[in-house]
């Protein structure tokens, strides 16, 4: 950024440089040495004091190591800078808060286990919605019961949830508050089928909140990055379910709350989702023009390229097309492997062997549909084997993902010829197949039955002996 260009767009960066100023001066360093402490010219040290350029994130971490803040100058350069911007123009459009879908009523009102309560964000990959990936303290579950047990019938959550009136819970307590409860919700969807209810009555209540303190002409950007987060975990609850049209309609809501307050993130994993959601309807060119969105979040990040990358394959793969497949899965593998630990605090899940099994899980995918555009049996076996390293380093906890790979391992040995294999390993999760509601699962039981009984298959023993066993456990 020019100074020309900071001028013009206010002094959104005049808190950092005020901190840095004081924290260089309390350290006892002048600009100069400060600068080849962290390899930076001191003339770039000067324009930060100033507010008058954006400081690298390499930079603020080097800042934070070497005057021992312990993360407060990446706390303030992650802290919003909208409102100062556009000195009078603090608002948002009052449009952001439509009519919402969903749920109105809390459904589950039993507190979430105080053992899955974080300690400190991020948590589940979700940011502190005011700080980002500072590391920002949670209060302890105790300390907001009210706020646990659901919102009052009236009033905005400050005033509902307040364990003794407005000011009884401070703003950033209650949003760090809020973000555990959901972390906690995410932890145990699959447990409670109640969750949906309560995710969407808090997000409605969070969405009330940020329309109260916008109509007053203040920026409600943690309540808004918070309300993008609900409306992502809101979506997948519901296309879980199979209710694609809810479900994109929540993305929808959270995709322009994310872009309201330039989440970069939050757009990113938000068009990722709803890549999944056409892909279930059989939507190659949708998919495509959402992967491609992915990509042009931020270019510096290069874990938002590795995921574009991963649903450009499997969106070019139901298209049928193999080379731009293959493409974008060598350039989705070297992205994975230059992921770096700022990548890692943004997108945790794609971190360690989590992220080589959601990636593998991926370019699985993406082989086993282009073998069933194509009927290209090498791509098949390329399936099998990248969806049994995926299969390999699946958590324990992670049960709904252990079956949803399962049943794509044995698809992909049907669409490689072996029908044995493949229904030797459907027959081990068939029974928690059927009884499975979540869509993806559904998807993936529907396709390899196809391949199993229509075609030149059908009449073997082992297929008729697995149909006959669908059959007893349908009933």
């Amino acid at each position: 950024m020019t100074a020309g260009s900071a001028r013009a767009a206010g002094t959104s960066w005049t808190e950092f440089g005020r901190r840095l100023r004081s924290l260089r001066r309390a350290a006892g360093l002048t600009q100069l040495q400060l600068g080849l402490r962290v390899g930076y010219h001191h003339s770039v040290l000067s324009r930060l004091e100033a507010g008058l350029r954006e400081p690298p994130v390499g930079l603020v971490r080097r800042l934070d190591a070497v005057l021992e803040t312990g993360g407060e100058l990446a706390a303030v350069a992650a802290a919003p800078r909208e409102a100062a911007s556009e000195p009078g123009r603090s608002a948002l459009d009052p449009a952001l808060f439509a009519p919402l879908p969903g749920s109105d009523a809390l459904g589950g009102k039993r507190a979430p286990d105080p053992g899955m309560w974080p300690a400190r964000l991020p948590a589940e990959g979700l940011a502190c919605p005011l700080h980002g990936t500072a590391g920002c303290a949670v209060p302890e579950p105790g300390a907001l019961p009210a706020l646990l047990d659901g919102p009052g019938p009236r009033g905005g959550p400050v005033e509902a949830w307040g364990t003794g009136g407005r000011g009884a819970v401070s703003e950033a307590d209650l949003l760090h508050g809020l973000t555990a409860v959901l972390a906690c919700l995410i932890r145990e969807a699959f447990r409670h089928e109640g969750r949906v209810r309560a995710v969407e009555g808090l997000l409605r209540a969070v969405a009330r909140w940020a329309e109260e303190i916008n109509s007053a002409g203040r920026l409600p950007y943690g309540q808004v990055r918070l309300a993008a987060q609900y409306a992502q975990v809101a979506g997948r609850l519901r296309m879980e379910r199979g209710q694609s049209g809810v479900a994109m309609a929540w993305f929808g809501h959270g995709l322009r709350w994310a872009d309201a307050v330039r989440d970069a993130p939050a757009r990113a994993t938000l068009l990722s989702d709803m890549c999944t959601l056409v892909r279930l309807d059989g939507d190659p060119s949708l998919m495509l023009g959402y992967a491609r969105g992915i990509g042009a979040v931020d270019g510096r990040r290069r874990w938002t390229a590795t995921l574009s990358d991963l649903y450009q394959a499997r969106g070019h793969a139901l298209a049928g097309d193999a080379p731009q497949c293959r493409r974008h899965i060598t350039l989705a593998r070297r992205g994975f492997a230059r992921l770096d630990a700022r990548d890692h605090l943004e997108a945790p899940w794609l971190a360690g062997a989590e992220g080589g099994m959601r990636v593998d899980s991926a370019i699985g995918g993406a082989l086993r549909d282009l073998a069933v555009a194509t009927g290209d049996r090498a791509a098949a076996r390329r399936a099998v084997d990248a969806t049994a390293r995926s299969c390999a380093q699946v958590p324990p906890q992670m049960r709904g993902a252990r079956l949803l790979l399962t049943l794509r391992l044995a698809d992909s040995w049907a669409c490689a010829g072996d029908p044995g294999a493949a229904v030797a390993l459907a027959s081990e999760v068939l029974p928690e197949a059927v009884r499975s509601r979540e869509s993806m699962v559904v998807a993936e039981l529907r396709g390899l039955h196809s391949r199993l009984t229509g075609g030149q298959w059908g009449e073997l023993p082992e297929v008729r002996a697995y149909r006959e066993r669908l059959l007893d456990v349908g009933e």
